[in-house]
């Protein structure tokens, strides 16, 4: 249990000397719950020896008062302290999970397992913050009352003190054997609620899915039998505590019962005052109950140790720039030499080798599957490259730390991410400090600001999480308004005009030619018009380059280009066809 304790000390940080003072005034707390005990001695004293009066009773109530008032502030201080490093240890520890995210690299996303992130940013943390923290100091608060009740016991008759101290000895004996078999079943608890938050998640993720397909009652047994794990652990659990947590409170019964024994014992033989012995008695109530409280508090301190496990291994997920530099480039020049990258093993990139000068613009066109996208995500350093490197002006980017680097880049996504939040913050993403004033100019550029007059309440409308109360073009200039306000000097667009509808498609483009007049441009596309006047284009297959060169160029050489641009526009044509044949009939 006490290296438990230690353990959460050190979690806390910070707080550790709130939780601290929180022991010591739990310390005086008992120190003073022990009051009624004197009084007891005191008042017993006086009715066994004939000299009982007012007096006594006066005084025997001044002690409990005094007791009871001094526990009373020691309680409410301890409240505090314990509540406050609690919520500010949780709160501390989620936004450094949340500092740690926004470092890691893509690929540990895949990797881990989304309800644990979500199980310890949510359930685990304010479990810490509220139970676990109040249960190690009544814990601990117990066990201390319990040993000032010891030390009391000791000073009035050794043997009873020892009779106590054998008691208290195994009673810690036996609590220690629950805490091993807590350590048995609390790792696959916490794994089974992770197991029923990913299920859930998984579900209202996919719940559009769920129901075009009437998948609802696989989903729903998925996540039943999610939570059905997640209770048939919790009982086994329980279950497993059940013997020794009755073994402990019998191991508690059974040490006030032995000085009661011991007492009457010693005084029948005539070494103990009946004085002495009455009280001993009332002493064995205060030890069973002070152990039964420590002891119930401490089964949750196994859970508390495995939670805060659980959150230093989150926290310990890799992060790309701890040796990183806060770097300034001095041209916006990016150069990508040889570069290979894995992902589980396959191949998504082989010796692909750009330069991409300041000012210039590259396309990136190629199948699907191909390595465009992640192409973009290691130039961004999203993830690390396997072979070569990747530099922007001059400089490899592993020596700049992420938030230097990505300073450097705007982005504009294929499937466009808004906050649940006002529209004015969703630009202002771009630049937290941002005036409205700046806000409006971006929207302006942007081709969004009339749309978003026209909402009931303006830039203050809030739309929903992941942008549910707009429509898809609506969303894609918002996010370009929040890349116009960001003003960095490269723009990589990653298929931005692929699902937009025609009427949203002329203002898009408007607002993608604002938003990269005079930058260095770095964009995946389908479309003929938005490729064809590039300084520079890409055919991405397989990884490789397969060709490379102007618009023009590359028609000349035939090929893959060429073929693209071949079946583009016969698709478009085919589109021309069908509309026209529909409108004559």
């Amino acid at each position: 249990m006490f290296g438990y304790i230690k353990k959460f000390l050190d979690f806390s940080g910070d707080q550790r000397k709130k939780m601290m003072a929180a022991l010591v005034f739990g310390f005086f707390q008992s120190f003073f719950n022990a009051f009624s005990l004197l009084a007891a001695s005191y008042a017993l004293g006086a009715i066994l020896d004939g000299s009982a009066s007012k007096k006594t009773a006066w005084v025997s109530m001044g002690i409990v008062l005094a007791g009871m008032l001094g526990a009373y502030f020691c309680n409410c201080f301890s409240i505090q302290l314990e509540t406050r490093a609690g919520y500010t240890t949780a709160a501390g520890a989620r936004i450094r999970l949340a500092e740690r995210l926004r470092y890691a690299p893509m690929g540990f996303f895949n990797q881990r397992n989304l309800g644990q992130i979500t199980n310890v940013a949510t359930n685990t943390c304010e479990s810490l913050q509220e139970t676990l923290t109040r249960c190690m100091v009544l814990s601990v608060q117990g066990l201390m009352t319990t040993t000032a009740i010891t030390l009391m016991l000791f000073a009035f008759d050794w043997r009873i003190g020892l009779v106590t101290l054998a008691g208290f000895l195994l009673f810690l004996l036996v609590n220690s054997r629950m805490h091993k078999a807590g350590e048995v079943m609390s790792g696959r608890k916490l794994k089974s609620v992770e197991g029923a938050v990913e299920a859930v998640l998984e579900y209202v993720r996919g719940i559009a899915v769920i129901k075009s397909y009437n998948l609802s009652g696989n989903a729903n047994k998925k996540v039943s039998d999610a939570i059905d794990e997640e209770n048939t652990v919790s009982y086994r659990m329980e279950r497993a505590f059940i013997p020794l947590m009755s073994l402990q409170g019998i191991v508690a019964k059974l040490a006030g019962l032995a000085i009661v024994g011991c007492s009457i014992a010693f005084y029948l033989d005539g070494s103990m005052s009946l004085q002495n012995a009455l009280m001993m008695c009332i002493a064995s109530a205060m030890v069973y109950n002070e152990l039964a409280t420590g002891g119930n508090m401490s089964a949750l301190m196994r859970t508390a140790a495995l939670a805060i496990d659980n959150i230093n291994a989150t926290l310990d997920m890799p992060v790309m720039d701890e040796d990183g530099a806060d770097i300034s480039p001095e041209n916006t020049d990016i150069t990508v030499e040889g570069v290979g990258f894995s992902y589980d093993k396959r191949k998504i990139i082989d010796g692909v080798s750009i330069d991409i000068p300041q000012g210039s613009t590259l396309a990136i066109v190629g199948g699907s599957g191909g390595g465009k996208t992640t192409l973009c995500n290691l130039i961004i350093r999203f993830w690390d490259v396997n072979e070569g490197r990747i530099t922007l002006g001059g400089r490899d980017v592993r020596e700049y730390t992420l938030d230097s680097l990505l300073r450097n880049y705007g982005m504009v996504f294929q499937n466009v991410y808004l906050f649940n939040d006002t529209i004015a913050n969703n630009i202002r993403f771009g630049k937290p400090n941002a005036t409205l004033g700046e806000v409006r100019a971006a929207a302006r550029r942007a081709c969004c600001d009339d749309f978003i007059m026209a909402l009931p309440h303006g830039y203050d409308t809030v739309i929903g999480e992941g942008g549910a109360s707009i429509s898809g073009g609506e969303k894609q200039r918002i996010s370009i308004a929040r890349a116009i306000i960001k003003d960095s000097p490269i723009i990589i667009l990653d298929e931005a005009t692929a699902n937009v509808d025609p009427e949203n498609e002329w203002l898009l483009q408007q607002a993608i030619a604002e938003l990269t007049k005079s930058k260095t441009v770095i964009m995946i596309a389908h479309r003929l018009k938005t490729v064809r006047n590039a300084d520079q284009i890409v055919v991405i297959e397989n990884g490789r380059i397969a060709q490379k060169g102007t618009h023009s160029e590359l028609m000349e050489q035939g090929g893959r280009y060429a073929d693209f641009i071949g079946m583009r526009q016969q698709s478009i044509g085919w589109k021309l066809g069908r509309t026209a044949a529909q409108s004559v009939t």
